[in-house]
């Protein structure tokens, strides 16, 4: 039986192969028509994976796209820490609040599930940042999980995002995306 050629390449491998040959086709069309930029055409193979990945790649529109917000909470929940996305959704959650009486509960249970020592959803901050949150408990504002906001969402940017960039999740809505654009 004669082996197959290509059987330990992924896809991911692939596609970031094409995506050099588009860059090298890109490349020189450009250099083809740099003397007559009007005669400069747009082919199909400009409109690729790469374009379409470069709008969604940033996890900030990501958190704003149901789709793709679901895909990255099911993916975190399979890696086992769905707390990152979790904690970011109450926070922002938490910042839209307009009543100031609802401002000490929503922010004592944010607490109690995230921040403070064997919560059920204990996010990973430094200790420093969990004592400034505790003090501001007794005169909570909106902005007082900022900073714990920030480091989870970097650590989401910095860790997860990465991966979940070269998920099936994502790989599968990025090309259901692009055959729903072109269609």
């Amino acid at each position: 039986m004669p082996k197959l050629l290509f059987s330990k390449i992924r896809f991911y491998e692939i596609r970031d192969l094409m995506q050099n040959v588009t860059r090298i086709d890109i490349v020189l069309n450009q250099m083809r028509h740099k003397k007559d930029p009007s005669s400069r055409l747009t082919y199909p193979s400009e409109l690729t994976w790469q374009t379409d990945h470069k709008i969604h790649m940033t996890l900030r529109k990501l958190l704003q796209d149901e789709k793709y917000l679901a895909a990255f909470h099911n993916f975190l929940q399979s890696e086992f820490s769905e707390e990152n996305i979790e904690f970011w959704l109450a926070c922002e959650d938490f910042r839209s609040t307009t009543s100031p009486d609802d401002l000490p509960w929503k922010a004592e249970e944010i607490y109690h599930k995230f921040i403070q020592p064997a919560a059920c959803r204990e996010i990973n901050v430094d200790q420093h940042i969990k004592e400034k949150i505790k003090k501001s408990l007794v005169k909570p504002s909106l902005c007082c999980f900022d900073e714990a906001q920030k480091h989870v969402y970097l650590l989401m940017e910095r860790d997860s995002w990465p991966r979940f960039l070269h998920s099936d999740a994502y790989l599968s809505l990025t090309h259901k995306s692009r055959t729903q654009w072109y269609i």
